[in-house]
């Protein structure tokens, strides 16, 4: 069966980015947050008052919380996951039978039912306990089996898979050596024969893919007499014929997490087992994530608890020159910092996932703000704490543990928090894909003006099309909420910093017109501006899910409320102090957006571009010279042709 060379999926720019388009969910059916945002239409009513789960969801998610929390703090030894590499597998069978792998499946089909909001929690204390534990479930409930099948499965197939994944594990398989974030150039190939379709290629990273019973395998359908074709999602046995996983990869952090390179070899995949239809693969996967990008907030927020913890006792417990090291300027920064954003982490990630709950609004925009902004948040917070506990937080846990003092693992946090910024999208990419959302309006209706394909009467009628849009939504850009004293005054002290956002909205909306304009179709190539551009709407999200939430939990009416317990059994409601850390972080989060704007203008994109270009060329090769590379020599990209696997497979079933 012939497969295709590299050669042959080879792609120029424009088919790359109509594969992306074409995948992409072009209607908004449901108002959203997020897309108002950027359109300078603070919609603060979409979000407040805080959204709280009802009573058979609360009751169902804390009486699992608190069988998961004594699981997490009896019988898991973090220590020994870090030491050894490995997960024991009397931790993942213990998991299995409280039902974790099923947090997400329907109780009819054998799964625990949990909302959005309490998988969140439940995710948060085991990736409290260990990141890499936190990875496993989430790869196999977030983006693996469960998700698709629940959201674009058939009665059929929900009836025979969900059972399967609540007690066995899933994987998510898209990624190839040399395929990342273009999956137009997947290689992977599922050839229709007969009654089945014969799957081939190499996937990398596969994340739960040395363990797992099921698999989500993406591969290209080629287009023939009957077969729509195109990029395609396959449920696929691990235990069929054909399939090798040639090796565990080893990562800097997440040490614990089973992550393989998985080669697919003439297996024979039944035509029941495709998800939706064909061609439809990329369009099921990116609504896959809308949610599933929620458990990395969820990962992060319980990292920026736990360093606010450990922030606020080594602090006072550390004396220099007199005084605890938190009464010092220098010190007391970093403390505000970690405290502010944990609260921030955990406010975006609650407010988050009740939306994705309630089903109201259309939130692709705020699940992915909150995976961009939570994963480069949290890890500022992993460097400031290393940075806070001095040479011990360069030192690791076991060794302070073996000389004596108490084993803080901060140098691994910083270790395993760094993946988030790459995992489900990478930093750069979603600034991408959410600046691809956020300018879809403007797109909609000017599109054809910018399109060097269009002729020059569809350009016409959509320069008509874009005035009438245009002359309608510019002066609602003017005047707003946040000019108004008394605007949002039921906040109270957090007030003037709403009204802050709403006026940032509007700047917000006149400077990507302002760009538009200047640049039109080069836009997209001004990848500097259109990061910063995210990163304000991210700082403003964050804004407001802070004060929405700190309203709510000051008059006791957070998603949590009367559900917070602490050790000692009694209550432990915010109170007014929420009001207090909500006001120092937004205080915070202005001085970032400022710079941020500023930095929209003012910058050095042209030169740093004209900079590379020059790096590339090798014209500064001179700089590398004196030092030696301790590389292992290899090529940049391993082969991934088709064939058999001429390596034994890793492998593993657990339980």
């Amino acid at each position: 069966m012939s497969q295709p060379s590299r050669s042959q999926t080879t792609v120029d720019e424009r088919t790359a980015r109509r594969v992306a388009e074409e995948a992409r969910e072009t209607e908004w059916r449901l108002p959203s947050f997020g897309r108002q945002l950027f359109l300078g239409d603070f919609r603060l009513g979409l979000v407040h008052p805080h959204p709280r789960p009802d009573d058979d969801a609360r009751r169902r998610g804390e009486a699992f919380l608190a069988r998961l929390t004594e699981f997490c703090a009896t019988r898991i030894d973090p220590a020994l996951i870090e030491r050894e590499s490995r997960i024991p597998d009397d931790v993942v069978e213990g998991l299995r039978e409280m039902g974790a792998l099923g947090m997400k499946i329907p109780e009819r089909y054998g799964g625990l039912g949990l909302s959005q909001l309490y998988y969140g929690r439940a995710l948060m204390v085991v990736g409290s306990v260990s990141p890499a534990l936190g990875a496993l479930l989430s790869a196999h409930q977030s983006i693996g089996v469960p998700q698709p099948v629940k959201m674009f499965g058939t009665e059929e197939q929900k009836d025979r898979w969900l059972p399967r994944c609540a007690k066995q594990i899933s994987a998510f398989l898209l990624t190839e050596p040399d395929v990342g974030s273009d999956p137009a150039r997947l290689r992977a190939t599922a050839v229709p024969d007969g009654d089945d379709y014969v799957l081939n290629g190499v996937k990398l990273w596969t994340t739960n893919g040395v363990v797992a019973d099921l698999v989500v395998v993406m591969a290209r359908v080629p287009k023939s007499d009957g077969h729509k074709g195109g990029i395609s999602a396959f449920i696929v046995d691990m235990a069929a014929p054909g399939i090798t996983v040639e090796n565990r990869n080893a990562f800097m952090g997440l040490r614990g997490i089973e992550n393989g390179v998985t080669r697919f070899h003439d297996v024979r995949v039944p035509k029941a087992n495709l998800i939706g239809a064909e061609g439809a693969g990329l369009k099921i996967a990116l609504t896959t994530l809308n949610t599933g990008r929620l458990s990395l907030p969820a990962i992060c927020a319980a990292s920026g608890k736990w360093a606010a913890k450990i922030a606020r006792e080594w602090s006072r417990e550390r004396v220099q020159w007199g005084r605890p090291v938190g009464e010092h300027e220098a010190v007391a920064r970093k403390v505000a910092f970690i405290a502010a954003t944990a609260y921030a982490l955990e406010a975006i990630l609650d407010l988050s996932g009740q939306l994705a709950d309630d089903e109201r609004n259309d939130i692709r925009i705020e699940a992915a703000l909150a995976k961009l902004w939570s994963s480069e948040m949290a890890c500022r917070i992993a460097d400031e704490l290393v940075q806070l506990r001095g040479g011990r937080g360069f030192e690791t846990a076991e060794s302070l543990a073996a000389r004596g003092e108490r084993g803080v693992p901060a140098e691994q946090l910083l270790r395993d928090l760094r993946i988030n910024r790459i995992f489900e999208g990478s930093t750069e990419i979603m600034h991408l894909l959410i600046a691809r959302e956020a300018v879809d309006a403007h797109l909609s209706v000017a599109g054809d003006v910018i399109d060097p394909d269009a002729s020059a009467a569809t350009k016409a009628r959509a320069a008509a099309k874009a005035g009438g849009f245009y002359a309608r939504w510019l002066p609602t850009l003017v005047t707003g909420a946040g000019q108004r004293p008394n605007a949002y005054a039921e906040f109270g002290a957090l007030a003037k910093h709403l009204r802050y956002v709403e006026r940032a909205s509007r700047k917000l909306a006149r400077s990507i017109f302002y760009a538009a304009g200047r640049w039109q179709g080069k836009l997209e190539y001004k990848q500097g501006f259109l990061g910063r551009m995210v990163d304000i709407g991210a700082e403003l999200f964050a804004m407001s899910a802070v004060c929405v939430r700190a309203n709510a939990d000051s008059s006791g009416l957070g998603p949590l409320s009367g559900s917070i317990v602490d050790g000692a059994g009694e209550a432990n409601v915010p109170g007014a102090s929420a009001v207090l850390l909500a006001d120092a972080f937004c205080r915070q989060a202005r001085v970032r957006v400022e710079e941020l704007f500023d930095g929209l203008w003012r910058n050095t994109d042209e030169m740093d571009v004209k900079l590379a270009r020059a790096v590339l060329a090798g014209d500064f090769a001179w700089v590398e010279e004196g030092v030696l590379d301790p590389s292992i020599p290899g090529p940049w990209i391993a082969p991934a042709e088709p064939g058999p696997s001429e390596r034994p497979s890793v492998h593993r079933t657990i339980g």
